[in-house]
C-alpha cells in the first residue's frame, strides 16, 4: 500500500480550488492549478465516458457546468473533451491530462462516481487503476459505492482507498436504498471486504459511530467533507485529522465566513 500519511499535512481543496465568479469551475485544469500553486491538496470526481475513459467531472449531467445537455455517460472521452465549461476557457478532461498536469506536485484524493451496480462499472474501475499504476505522485481514491471501492481493491491493491459515506439520511440522495442498505453505508458494515486505508466523512454528520470507530480500533485517519463554514472548521478540528474545503482559504488568518 502507496503511503498516506499526505492526506493530513495540507488541507485538500474541494474539486480543486475554484472561483466560478472568476472563471474558475471545479474539477477544471484552472482549479486543479490554483490549488497546486497553493500547496493544497485536491480532491476531484470521476465519470464514466461511453468508452469507459474516466473523465474529471462531477454531475452525471452535462447540464449545470456546460452548454451541453444529457447524461455523461453516453458520450466519448473524444467528444466529451471538445465540450466547453461555462464561463472559462477549459475543456473537460481525462484522467491521464490530470494526472500529468498534477505531476505529483501535491496529492490527489479521487472520488470515483458511481451509479451504485445499475451498469457494469469493471471496464471503468480497471482504467483508472491502470492510469494510476503508472503514476508515481501522491494518490488515493474513494467512492460512496462500496463496489466500486472493491472493484478498486481488486484492481490495484497498492492504491490507498477511502470509505466516503454520510448518515445516509437525506433521501434525496439515499432513496434507492433499502432501511438496510441505508444502515450498512452509515456504519462502513463493507469495511472487511473493502479494507479501506482512511474514512472521508461529511462534517455535519460528526461525531459518528463508524468513523470513530475505525480511527480507534484500526487507526485510519478521518478527512471531513465538505468545511465551508467556521462551524464546519470548529467541528472538523474536533472530530477529524484534515478537511475538505471550499470557498475559503484554510492557510488565511480569517475564518470561513
Amino acid at each position: 500500500m502507496r503511503d498516506i500519511s499526505w492526506l493530513t499535512t495540507r488541507p485538500i481543496a474541494h474539486r480543486g480550488y475554484h472561483d466560478a465568479a472568476k472563471g474558475c469551475i471545479e474539477n477544471s485544469p484552472s482549479a486543479v492549478s490554483a490549488a497546486v500553486e497553493k500547496s493544497f491538496s485536491i480532491e476531484v470526481d470521476l465519470q464514466q465516458s461511453a468508452d469507459d475513459v474516466p473523465v474529471v467531472f462531477h454531475d452525471d449531467t452535462l447540464d449545470r457546468l456546460t452548454f451541453e445537455t444529457g447524461p455523461v455517460r453516453a458520450r466519448t472521452a473524444d467528444e466529451l473533451s471538445r465540450v466547453m465549461m461555462r464561463g472559462t476557457d477549459d475543456r473537460l478532461w481525462r484522467l491521464d491530462d490530470l494526472l500529468a498536469l498534477v505531476d505529483g506536485r501535491v496529492g490527489l484524493c479521487i472520488e470515483i462516481k458511481s451509479r451504485f451496480g445499475r451498469t457494469p462499472e469493471r471496464a471503468f474501475v480497471k482504467a483508472i487503476a491502470e492510469s494510476l499504476a503508472r503514476y508515481d505522485g501522491p494518490v488515493a481514491v474513494k467512492s460512496f459505492d462500496p463496489e466500486m471501492t472493491a472493484l478498486m481493491r481488486e484492481a490495484a491493491p497498492d492504491i490507498p482507498r477511502g470509505a466516503l459515506g454520510d448518515g445516509a439520511r437525506d433521501m434525496k440522495e439515499w432513496g434507492r436504498a433499502s432501511r438496510i442498505e441505508r444502515f450498512a453505508l452509515r456504519h462502513m458494515l463493507h469495511s472487511l471486504r473493502t479494507r479501506p486505508s482512511f474514512v472521508s466523512y461529511w462534517v455535519k454528520d460528526l461525531p459518528a459511530l463508524a468513523p470513530s470507530i475505525h480511527r480507534k480500533l484500526f487507526g485510519l485517519p478521518i478527512i471531513a467533507w465538505t468545511v465551508r463554514t467556521p462551524e464546519d472548521l470548529a467541528r472538523a478540528r474536533a472530530f477529524a485529522d484534515q478537511i475538505v474545503f471550499e470557498g475559503f482559504d484554510p492557510d488565511a488568518a480569517t475564518a470561513p465566513r
